[in-house]
């Protein structure tokens, strides 16, 4: 059976790997929308590739060049924020809601209020507006599926059980590039080495946040809304190999855990595939040639972004939204040399201590959250 698809963020990491799945079966699927943030030539390929519907830029600066770029195709070309939003909207069977940041929060509540089935891979959505977000898919009655490595094994290891039967979900982290750097010596980290992942092949934001380890404190907070078993049954391991991608450990005693490549379009042919599986192209899973997993506790004395992450989680209220904005301009500013990598878990501590909102009752309230969070991180910016 035919099934439509509407992929946001189409350009990045997570879209390459959803559209190379689904290249490998175009008869199994239909493309409705696709997205970028710019990147028009790019998208207005792949528009075309794919016989999309439509084909939506976030920036609507870059509007006139996706036009041009698909000109005679017959493809719908939009832009802007609302241009998002108004896709976003249109039912298909799947949206893949991987836009990076709060940027993807509108378009991805427009695709869980139509009711179908979500694959989200924007965790800062769960993170910032998580339960607005759940309330939401709870009274539309929507499928959301975690693309998420970590989040789509916990997912695979509690089919079939009962969340009342977990002791403990485990996720675990690679420790990035700089996991065994001094405090001295990540003062000198430059965002080349930040970015340079030993495992996964992401974008720069994503690969800074596995150096800082923000992203592993993200994803604690993501898992809280996606498996309701209480904060204090989540922990993190540090796993650098990669293989194991999470772990869920039941009352008896047993623990399931589910290994394969570090590869994406693994849990993104979960997903997509859901409740069956799929052919991949992916390599085999050689754990002779591995040879051994190693894991050890965090250290969040060099890397405190999991102890504000969590300590935001039992926060509650705006905190995790705060700490979202904050690090989004923190990483930003490292990006482009404004600070050191040390600083941005200083930023995002001290827009926490500064700024702490009630809990968001809309999406308008998560974005208000997020816009004044913004304004308090960005005023503590001092030069590297």
């Amino acid at each position: 059976m035919t099934r439509t698809i509407s992929i946001f963020g189409a350009t990045g990491s997570i879209g390459d790997s959803t559209l190379d799945l689904i290249r490998s079966d175009r008869e199994s699927w239909n493309v409705v929308a696709l997205s970028a943030n710019c990147s028009a030539e790019k998208l207005a390929q792949l528009a075309r590739e794919f016989d999309a519907k439509l084909a939506v830029v976030g920036d609507e600066n870059c509007l006139p060049e996706l036009r041009e770029h698909l000109s005679g195709s017959g493809i719908e070309a939009t832009g802007g924020a609302e241009a998002l939003v108004e896709a976003a909207s249109r039912p298909v069977d799947m949206t893949v809601a991987a836009i990076v940041g709060c940027a993807g929060l509108a378009p991805t509540m427009a695709a869980i209020e139509q009711g179908n089935t979500v694959a989200l891979a924007n965790k800062e959505a769960l993170v910032s507006a998580g339960d607005v977000m759940t309330a939401k898919v709870a009274e539309h009655g929507t499928t959301l599926l975690p693309v998420d490595s970590e989040h789509n094994a916990i997912f695979q290891c509690l089919q079939g059980n009962d969340v009342a039967d977990v002791r403990w979900i485990t996720l675990t982290a690679s420790g990035g590039p700089l996991r065994e750097r001094s405090l001295d010596e990540l003062a000198a980290v430059t965002p080349e080495q930040a970015v340079a992942h030993p495992n996964w092949d992401m974008g720069a934001k994503i690969s800074v946040d596995s150096a800082t380890m923000f992203n592993k404190g993200l994803e604690f907070i993501e898992a809280h809304h996606l498996f309701p078993v209480g904060l204090d049954r989540l922990r993190i391991v540090v796993h650098p190999q990669s293989v194991i991608h999470s772990m869920v450990e039941y009352r008896d005693g047993s623990t399931l855990a589910q290994l394969g490549p570090s590869d994406m379009r693994v849990p993104i042919a979960s997903t997509l595939a859901h409740p069956r599986r799929m052919d991949t192209q992916c390599e085999p899973l050689d754990l002779a040639k591995i040879g051994e997993l190693t894991f050890f506790a965090p250290d969040e004395e060099r890397f405190p972004a999991t102890k504000l992450a969590r300590e935001a989680a039992h926060a509650g209220g705006g905190a995790p939204a705060v700490l979202n904005a904050a690090n989004e301009v923190a990483v930003a500013a490292f990006l482009d040399g404004q600070i050191r990598f040390t600083q941005i878990s200083a930023i995002v501590a001290r827009t926490l201590d500064n700024y702490a909102p009630a809990a968001p009752q809309s999406l308008d309230d998560v974005l208000a959250v997020d816009t004044e969070a913004r304004r308090h991180a960005s005023a503590m910016l001092e030069p590297a």
